[in-house]
């Protein structure tokens, strides 16, 4: 007796939905240096602290004070260098993000993916749904027709389906499109797939289905869906039964039905209809029913932007029995190919837009879609991310061919680029973007695959795209693991992508140092939004559990408002933090010098200084909403680079030179009186000349810092669109004026200051202060912004791309024109791969442009032909620019 048997692969979380679920439920930590340097700056300021615990205890123990004097003075110290409010001042400019996003119906469901976006230079778009409208429109038919020397050719477009008089075969293809699809009636109205919806309205029939009056009735019979052809019909009283149905899947790329026609004797009463891709349904069909120029029809539709889908039957001599049992592989095969439906997906009206101001803020745009490479192709020259200044290449394999070394080979077809009526740029601003991408260097133009070392560094963008399908994308990662990092840093369109070839695309970029967001709609994109480093979702279904980010307007204008919103996050992370070191090393220095004659702060001034000052400015610092553009480059994500820690450390030695000037000075005059420590036993009295001096220009201090380190453009909006903060700062500036020139008695009694009888001296303050801010704004405006930020980290990128590659040979010409070299670029950059990853291992903190610029080297060393991939592959040779490409014929 022979049992069926079956092995169960996986289970649980083992599946790739599994593997999902698992996914959403423990999230991988999110790896951004920001969060990493933030616990080490904090490690560096309780150093600090240390230091000054250090010191309080020689001073203290010097002046033999008590053991719990020495203790509460020491505990004060750390207190005051690392701020307990440090972690909620940090949560402010995420929160108020959060708070924009959602006036603008985009709702996020983990915070700390908002400072992520900041850093966002890849965003990856599913096509049908993202890019395009949700719906296809009907286009047109292509039916197929055997004429008399039983020649098999298309008919010309057909557009009426409500008659089918005019077709050949009957009208077969009308009748597959009727009865093949997965609707059905409830309460009377049709429901089931949009597309199949939209082709069953457009042929005018109408569908029954079987009733069974109890549920136990007939159990084992089929039930069978009636469908009726329209009045208007060639055979109006024509009754046809769908009594099975074998559902779609995207695996089998195609569904089928098995339709019973009472009117037809046997053996043609039963007649399988099946649709699905053109390939797919080519390779089911009997090639002597296919027409011979099937695949130039159906790239023609596909370069066009038109989603296609091939209709076959097959006749079936079995009855009712058998057809409900017979497995669909034994059916599925040898079919008569009936001809094309060809559908239209129009690209949403905002698409065009928000792709040219990605491109214009150096953001790659990248499309990751299931359907034909060519239509995806298409999509993309209409949306602007094939751009018209670049060469494209298709990327394909030839199955079955396999070169010296056992792999599949690769070959490349060079296809045109978009037009240049999709960038609606001025010439000027087209200059600016292209400028930009060369970090404000002049551009170099190479006629030559070669790329000399000296021009390395000037060059981080390609000079072409490439489009490549999910099976020639599996060969590669496969075959060729060499060439996969190159891959993803030039290639652009990726279609036929299955949801795990999604993520592992986006893992790909990830690898290279790319920042990537996806934005996507289905549930084929959920593997790739969770991967991602922000997900976007468009959709309140599946995909809006596995995004932080659910959008409610359902196209990509969300992307750069998460971008620019994710931009001001962080630039007001980094301001905050540095405001709330820069406060902490100030009055750190203030409690020191203090120390010193053994005082210290009064409660009042603590009082002022933290609860007023720092806590109504920390609180309205986010407040100031994200710039109205994208800046052409992300803002900083280190918090321990140069220029942040030159930031910082200059404010303090700023700071402290102001004060140990009113300190010091404030001693020379005739009428200053010296502090003198409260004996033992007595109420301590804190106040003194010194101590007053000091905090009246300390207070000028802490709104300087708020000022100087709330950035405006090109991330942030001005700060006079900050209205809170503005008039916090005239409020603040005022009542300090006040506190410093008239102040009054009960004023000075309740903040613990000491009268100073000198008017001069006043203004002596005043003076400090405006200088101490005037020197803190240029020291901040024009060294750490314009050299360090500017020139300083321009030079640094450079240096770091030409690290890598100074044994870099260049390409010379051999006798007979070719090019030659001692190494190939394959291997070099594979040797840089592993150079970079054995770096990685031996320091994960090496400097930050090394890491930020390993895909801008990858790009430099391709250079301006895609030979990397035809030199691994042993196809041909790329020469010179454009010739002896291997080439299968020119798209359009």
């Amino acid at each position: 007796m022979i049992t069926d048997s079956a092995i169960v692969l996986r289970t649980a979380y083992s599946t790739l939905k599994g593997q999902l679920v698992r996914s959403i439920m423990y999230p991988k930590p999110i790896d951004f240096r920001f969060t990493k340097d933030l616990f080490k700056f904090i490690l560096f300021l309780a150093c600090i602290s240390g230091l000054g615990f250090i010191y309080t205890i020689i001073i203290m123990v010097g002046r033999k004070k008590t053991l719990h004097k020495i203790i509460v003075r020491a505990l004060d110290i750390i207190t005051i260098t690392v701020p307990p409010a440090l972690p909620a001042a940090m949560s402010v400019g995420i929160i108020n993000a959060q708070l924009r996003l959602k006036k603008k119906q985009i709702f996020c469901i983990s915070p700390s993916t908002v400072n992520t976006c900041g850093a966002i230079n890849v965003v990856c778009f599913d096509k049908t749904g993202t890019l395009t409208e949700d719906g296809l429109d009907f286009h047109v038919i292509r039916p197929i027709q055997k004429g008399i020397d039983k020649i098999v050719s298309f008919l010309s477009e057909v557009v009426d389906l409500s008659n089918r008089s005019t077709l050949p075969f009957d009208g077969e293809i009308v009748k597959a499109i009727a009865t093949c699809h997965s609707l059905t009636r409830i309460n009377g109205v049709l429901h089931g797939d949009p597309l199949d919806l939209i082709l069953f309205q457009k042929t005018g029939w109408s569908m029954e289905e079987g009733e069974v009056e109890e549920e136990t009735q007939l159990f084992d019979n089929v039930q069978p869906s009636i469908i009726k052809p329209n009045k208007a019909d060639k055979f109006p009283d024509a009754e046809y039964s769908v009594i099975r149905q074998f559902t779609f899947s995207s695996s089998l790329q195609r569904m089928s039905v098995i339709v019973f026609d009472p009117s037809a004797e046997r053996p043609n009463n039963m007649v399988l209809y099946s649709k699905g891709s053109p390939e797919m349904i080519l390779s089911l069909c009997d090639p002597k029913t296919v027409p011979d120029d099937y695949l130039t029809q159906v790239n023609a539709y596909a370069q066009h932007g038109f989603r296609l889908i091939a209709v076959a039957r097959r006749s079936l001599d079995m009855n009712f029995n058998k057809a409900s049992k017979i497995s669909r592989n034994l059916v599925e095969c040898d079919l008569e190919m009936l001809g094309l439906i060809v559908m239209e997906n129009r690209v949403k009206p905002v698409t065009l837009g928000v792709i040219n101001q990605l491109n214009r803020a150096n953001i790659r745009t990248v499309m990751v879609t299931g359907d034909n490479l060519l239509t995806g192709l298409s999509v993309a020259r209409e949306c602007g991310i094939i751009r018209p200044s670049k060469r494209a290449f298709l990327v394909e394999h030839l199955p079955g061919e396999l070169d010296e070394n056992g792999r599949t080979k690769l070959i490349i077809t060079q296809s045109v680029s978009s037009s240049d009526e999709v960038i609606d740029d001025s010439e000027s601003e087209i200059r600016s973007w292209k400028s930009s991408l060369n970090g404000g260097l002049p551009s170099i133009t190479h006629t030559e695959a070669s790329i000399c070392p000296e021009d390395i560094g000037s060059i981080v963008e390609s000079s072409y795209h490439l489009a490549i399908s999910g099976p020639t994308f599996a060969v590669i990662v496969h075959e060729y693991p060499e060439l996969v990092d190159q891959l993803v840093c030039v290639c652009d369109v990726f279609a036929r992508m299955a949801p795990d070839q999604k993520q592992q695309l986006v893992e790909h970029l990830q690898n290279v140092s790319y920042t990537v967001a996806m934005c996507g709609d289905g549930a084929n994109d959920c593997a790739a939004l969770k991967a991602a480093h922000a997900g976007i979702s468009l959709s309140d279904a599946e995909a809006s559990i596995a995004a932080p980010f659910t959008s409610r307007v359902a196209d990509i204008r969300c992307v750069p408002t998460v971008i620019s919103e994710g931009r001001a996050a962080l630039v007001t992370s980094f301001g905050i933090f540095k405001y709330m070191a820069g406060y902490s090393l100030t009055q750190f220095v203030t409690v020191i010098q203090l120390y010193s004659i053994l005082n210290i702060l009064t409660d009042g001034q603590f009082m002022f200084i933290d609860m007023f000052l720092i806590t109504t400015f920390a609180f309205l610092f986010g407040n100031t909403p994200a710039f109205s553009k994208l800046a052409n480059t992300p803002p900083p994500t280190r918090l321990l680079s140069v220029a942040s820690m030159t930031s910082v450390v200059g404010q303090l030695i700023i700071m402290g030179a102001s004060q140990f000037l009113v300190f010091q000075s404030i001693t020379y005059q005739p009428w200053f009186i010296e502090y003198q420590p409260t004996p033992e036993g007595e109420e301590e009295d804190k106040r003194s000349m010194q101590g007053t001096v000091t905090f009246c220009v300390s207070m000028f201090q802490y709104i300087t810092l708020a000022l100087v380190y709330s950035k405006g453009p090109p991330y942030r909006g001005s700060i006079l669109s900050n209205k809170p903060l503005c008039a916090l700062t005239v409020f603040a500036v005022l009542l300090c004026i006040w506190i410093v020139m008239w102040p009054h008695e009960l004023v000075n009694t309740f903040i613990g200051n000491v009268d100073i009888p000198s008017t001069n001296f006043r203004i002596f303050i005043l003076l400090v202060a405006v200088a101490n801010s005037f020197i803190s704004y240029m020291f901040e405006a024009f060294f750490v912004n314009r050299f360090l930020l500017g020139y300083w980290e321009r030079h640094k990128k450079k240096r770091s791309i030409e690290k890598i590659t100074v044994d870099y040979v260049p390409l010379a010409t051999g006798r007979n024109g070719e090019m030659q070299t001692s190494r190939t670029q394959t291997t070099l950059l594979s040797d840089e791969l592993i150079m970079t990853a054995e770096k990685k291992k031996r320091n994960e903190n090496e400097n930050e442009s090394e890491d930020s610029a390993l895909f801008e080297r990858i790009i430099s060393q391709i250079g301006n032909e895609p030979n990397f991939i035809v030199d691994s592959s042993k196809t041909t040779n790329l020469n010179h620019v454009g010739n002896n490409i291997q080439t299968l014929g020119t798209s359009f």
